[in-house]
């Protein structure tokens, strides 16, 4: 499975050993918090009746998701985003953490990605974000718990190496991960200092743009 370690550079990183380095890419991921709830609202708002079916499992009203939105917990489960540069959400991705009964710590993902921003590979990299994420917090056993349908998803579990169980129209996904390392700490600690770079800089670009548009009278 590839990952990326530097936010530049995609790598393995499940698989202890060398790593082989693929082709340079920048897509940052932005660790999200209570303040971004209206952002993540407005995302999650906006996808079609079936990209709600297969995010949630359900075809979710917008109170239903409005719901979601309330009981999101950001002090136990982490969020990740990717953003445009009119800091709009393109993809989020949450991390549940839990106890399993093997008395170790496992996660749940879940993502979803815009309509116009599908086959860039954002979803592959959230997938990889979270991994890092994960593994740096303890978490043993990573799970998806997806659709049949949905294989989008699939495929990004199955090519990170997931245990993947067919249950009809349901499919559950389980990747092991190792445990953390300074290597994997260090690439965690660079990848979120390359993403509130970014961040800055698209919000300063924002604001700057706005109040150009207001000195020029548009």
């Amino acid at each position: 499975m590839q990952q990326n370690i530097t936010g530049l550079i995609r790598v393995y990183p499940y698989i202890d050993g060398v790593k082989k380095i693929k082709h340079i890419e920048i897509i940052p991921i932005r660790t999200l918090s209570a303040w971004h709830k209206g952002r993540i609202a407005a995302h999650l708002l906006a996808l079609s009746v079936e990209d709600r079916y297969l995010r949630f499992g359900y075809k979710a009203s917008d109170a239903q998701i409005q719901n979601y939105i309330d009981a999101l917990d950001f002090e136990r489960d982490d969020f990740y985003g990717i953003f445009n540069r009119n800091l709009d959400l393109l993809a989020v991705a949450h991390i549940a953490f839990t106890n399993g009964l093997d008395q170790q710590r496992h996660a749940e993902f879940g993502v979803s990605v815009n309509k116009e921003a599908r086959h860039r590979g954002y979803g592959s990299r959230l997938f990889e974000r979270a991994a890092l994420r994960s593994r740096n917090e303890g978490v043993a056993i990573m799970h998806i718990n997806a659709l049949s349908q949905n294989s989008a998803m699939l495929k990004i579990a199955r090519k990170a190496g997931a245990m993947v169980e067919n249950f009809g129209s349901d499919t559950e996904a389980h990747l092991k991960l190792p445990t953390a390392t300074l290597s994997s700490r260090l690439s965690e600690m660079m990848e979120s200092h390359m993403a509130h770079i970014d961040y800055g800089i698209k919000f300063h670009a924002k604001n700057l743009h706005k109040w150009w548009s207001i000195l020029q009278g548009h």
